[in-house]
């Protein structure tokens, strides 16, 4: 098939009519029906029909009647840049993207790029919605795009992550809210909001985030939909309204002091910028399959676009591999950390679905978590406060349409937490190293293997210091030996309960020692105790608010039996084989978590008052970008140690009583599977 012939059909088949066509194109009739016929046989396939004088297109007619233009313009756009290649000079590299990005990040980019590459012209196209946009790209219209929304359903799109972007509350500087840190949807269902129509970035980020929390903008009291930027801007400043931005947005506004953000619970992290192309494109450059040859040099200014905005610092490098160092305890504040690691939140295809129909499978799923016990909170708290585990959790594929009902139950300590996974109320428990292991070990010699399955860590103390026994300031004891033929109140089933059977065995006063529950004898979370006790053990950070009051002191001044002290997270084996992706999306969720607690400098504040703690206690328990590192108990940590826990099972397992954990199957118990996919997946 020859484009001239090609030409000369699609005429024919816009007139339908031979004499027409002929007359336009200046050839004779019976050319114009040599060329169909030649077209034809070379198609093996007729595609008009004659009746008579008339004709019609046959199904394959009318096809390349909608497809052949596309081939037209490609020829015309080639011929075109291979006369500049052949001048001296390269094509126009054509940008399409949305307003905030055309007028806010584009410009510092393509003055750099121009630049650079000084004989390049750059023709920039504005769309006011992304499905314009996706149709332009499709079509050729521009060469590259820009939009932080995922094009990732449509098989035509590649994508290319070059950067974040951040979405945040916006009101004028006058509102009452404007002091405000930080705020949640959940608090602002009574306020005004102005957005903009459907179609822009924004409005789809905001509708897909409360469609994941199962939330709807008939939730708030009163919303306004506006046309155009400038009167969302007239909304917020004269209207006190609320409005949901990105960072891109009303910069200058926010730069004068009229208007500010406010970043939302919700919105925590942020959400991919990608650079779009036809992935004809992306093949052609090489970005897809083998590196393109010489023939690919008419599209040499998209290649450099592309290479310069992948190499700007704190941009995605595409071509970083995604190591698996989130394993380690992440940087604190840390400015080196690569793009393609930090965790962030996957950008809606900008074709928001509709909610799951009725009668769609609902999958309950009851996480317990002790959100007071500072050294898990991103295992539970943040996560839940957050948002995240309903951001991560699976809806392609198997789970679409999946309604997810998540409940999350705080407990005091983790024995309860055990008896829920054990009665199958709780599929999802975050606990201490010795409750750990009670969740694996069988209640007895002819129970089946454990119900759990351990997927990570959580928080770790290698000095073996986050668990504590507590005197009064006035007692007399001075030493864990000074303990035998007394009493220590311990919270049953807790790591603190473990590291006291482990201290008193060591030093062979166990069966000297009664202990009895912390329940009714104790200092209580106010510092006052109730029953008498000689000495209270207590897993961080309890111990130290008690201390911190002032009216104890430790006992212990060393770790006695040389073990470091963990949290994990295990869940139900039945859940982890029926739905392994819920697993794997859990700990996106945690991965996500400790990245926001070790990088926000407000995340120790926002902690203490979710909990309602002194934020000293939280920056000391778990570090953060605030903690000072010297003086921290415990550190992030999410890979699993085998050695860890065979050194808990083998000093533990030698205790009347705890014989059974002996029988643990560390093998079969611990999957560190799931967290080795979930960290491939940032």
């Amino acid at each position: 098939m020859e484009i001239y012939q090609l030409k000369v059909f699609l005429e024919v088949a816009r007139c339908l009519s031979f004499t027409e066509a002929a007359d336009t194109l200046n050839l004779t009739q019976p050319a114009v029906s040599a060329k169909i016929k030649c077209l034809e046989s070379d198609l093996e396939t007729p595609l008009f029909r004659r009746l008579g004088r008339r004709i019609e297109l046959t199904q394959a007619g009318e096809y390349l009647l909608e497809e052949g233009p596309t081939l037209v313009d490609l020829e015309t756009r080639l011929v075109a840049e291979i006369e500049e290649i052949k001048q001296g000079k390269f094509s126009t590299l054509k940008i399409g993207c949305m307003p905030d990005v055309l007028s806010n990040w584009l410009p510092s980019v393509l003055y750099e790029y121009r630049r650079a590459y000084p004989d390049v012209q750059t023709k920039c196209t504005q769309f006011d919605a992304v499905e314009p946009l996706y149709r332009a790209i499709k079509m050729g219209e521009v060469d590259i795009a820009i939009s932080d929304l995922s094009f990732s359903t449509f098989d035509e799109i590649l994508g290319l992550e070059i950067g974040s972007v951040n979405y945040s509350l916006i009101v004028s500087s006058s509102h009452q809210l404007a002091q405000r840190p930080w705020l949640s949807l959940k608090e602002l269902a009574d306020q005004a909001w102005v957005l903009p129509p459907d179609g822009v970035p924004s409005r789809i980020m905001l509708q897909k985030r409360m469609q994941e929390l199962r939330l709807n903008l008939t939730d708030f009291a009163h919303v306004e939909i506006v046309d155009a930027a400038s009167l969302m801007r007239t909304y917020l400043l004269q209207g006190h309204y609320l409005g949901f931005v990105s960072d891109f947005e009303f910069q200058m506004e926010c730069e004068a002091g009229l208007l500010c953000r406010i970043p939302l619970e919700e919105f925590a992290l942020g959400t991919p910028l990608f650079l779009l192309m036809a992935k004809r494109l992306g093949r052609a450059l090489g970005l897809i399959g083998q590196p393109a040859g010489r023939g690919s040099l008419g599209l040499e200014p998209i290649r450099q676009f592309v290479a310069m905005v992948q190499g700007q610092p704190g941009v995605s490098q595409g071509s970083l591999p995604k190591k698996l160092s989130l394993l380690e305890p992440l940087p604190v504040a840390s400015t080196t950390t690569p793009a393609s690691m930090v965790p962030r939140f996957q950008a809606p295809n900008f074709l928001v679905r509709a909610g799951a129909a009725s009668g769609a499978e609902t999958i309950n799923l009851t996480i317990g978590t002790q959100n007071r016990t500072i050294q898990t909170v991103t295992a539970g708290l943040i996560i839940q406060r957050l948002g995240l585990l309903e951001h991560f959790l699976p809806r392609e594929g198997r789970y679409s349409g999946v309604q997810y009902r998540l409940r999350w139950a705080d407990y005091d300590s983790g024995a309860p937490i055990v008896a829920g996974l054990e009665a199958q109320q709780i599929d999802i428990g975050v606990l201490g190293d010795y409750p750990l292991l009670l969740s694996a070990a069988p209640g007895d010699s002819t129970a089946p293997a454990a119900g759990t399955r351990l997927i990570s860590f959580v928080a770790s103390n290698l000095d073996g210091t986050g668990n504590d026994i507590i005197v009064p300031q006035h007692s007399t004891l001075d030493c864990i030996d000074d303990l035998a033929g007394r009493v220590i109140a311990v919270p049953f089933g807790s790591a603190a309960h473990g590291m006291v059977m482990r201290s008193l065995h060591h030093r062979h006063i166990l069966d000297a020692v009664t202990l009895t529950s912390i329940d009714s004898a104790g200092p209580q979370r106010s510092g006052r105790s109730s029953a008498p006790a000689d000495g209270y053990a207590y897993f961080a950070p309890f111990h130290e608010i008690a201390k911190h009051k002032g009216q104890f002191r430790r006992l212990l001044h060393e770790n006695l039996d040389g073990l470091p002290t963990f949290h994990g997270v295990v869940i139900r084996a039945a859940l982890a084989e029926q739905y392994p992706e819920i697993a794997v999306a859990y700990l996106r969720a945690l991965l996500a978590a400790q990245y926001w607690y070790a990088t926000q400098p407000m995340a120790t504040t926002l902690v203490s008052r979710w909990v309602k703690m002194d934020a000293a206690i939280v920056s000391k328990t778990l570090r953060s970008s605030t903690s000072d590192r010297a003086d921290v108990v415990y550190l992030p940590e999410t890979q699993l140690r085998t050695d860890w826990l065979q050194a808990h099972i083998h000093q533990l397992g030698k205790i009347a009583g705890q014989e059974h954990l002996g029988q643990i199957n560390l093998d079969r118990w611990m999957q560190p599977e799931f967290l080795e996919r979930a960290i491939a997946a940032l």
